[in-house]
């Protein structure tokens, strides 16, 4: 049995995706939040998950004495010390293309910039919220008459697409391909096939 946590502040939208991801896998999930009155922990109560509030000052406390084998991080909005990233294996998903629009608030900053191609990076997490080893990018692409709410959802669509296939593959000490993500029938256009449109 394999044990993973999701750690996240505010947004709730990788909580359905994850849960149905993993539900009929030898995975035991369980969702954990620094902000008590979010959506992410009311979703997760909703679909009756595991879920915990977690002060970020508990964290090391918490994650010392679980034995996680990744903690996938999304959307978090305090500094996880070096103290508690040595306690297991953190990854954290990031809305850009990295190195491009390292830091928060990326998804605008990149959108502002007016850049055509963006993305979702996957990483390690060291050295106190910096990123590590990239373990997983895919583009998202921005047309000219994109609006920033339209490149939102399509960030949003990849995101809940990737995340979960990328960290199934480290679950099982596998390397992401995106042959993994084209096999899935994840392609956030439904089209029934893949041809390549992001």
């Amino acid at each position: 049995m394999f044990k993973i946590a999701l750690l996240g502040s505010k947004s709730d939208f990788l909580i359905e995706p994850m849960y149905n991801f993993f539900k009929d896998k030898d995975v035991d999930i369980v969702f954990l939040s620094n902000n008590e009155h979010s959506d992410f922990l009311q979703k997760a109560k909703s679909l009756d998950l595991q879920y915990k509030y977690l002060s970020n000052e508990k964290n090391f406390e918490y994650f010392s004495s679980h034995n996680f084998d990744i903690v996938a991080v999304c959307d978090y909005n305090e500094v996880i010390t070096n103290d508690v990233l040595k306690t297991g294996k953190f990854i954290n998903l990031h809305e850009s293309l990295l190195p491009a629009f390292s830091g928060d608030d990326a998804l605008y900053r990149s959108f502002s910039a007016g850049v055509k191609v963006s993305g979702i990076t996957i990483h390690y997490l060291n050295n106190e919220n910096n990123y590590g080893k990239i373990i997983a990018q895919y583009p998202v692409l921005i047309g000219n008459l994109t609006h920033f709410d339209e490149y939102k959802e399509e960030m949003y669509s990849v995101e809940k697409m990737l995340y979960p296939i990328v960290i199934d593959k480290l679950l099982k000490d596998e390397v992401f391909d995106f042959s993994d993500l084209i096999n899935s029938n994840k392609c956030s256009n439904s089209c029934g096939s893949c041809g390549g449109c992001h």
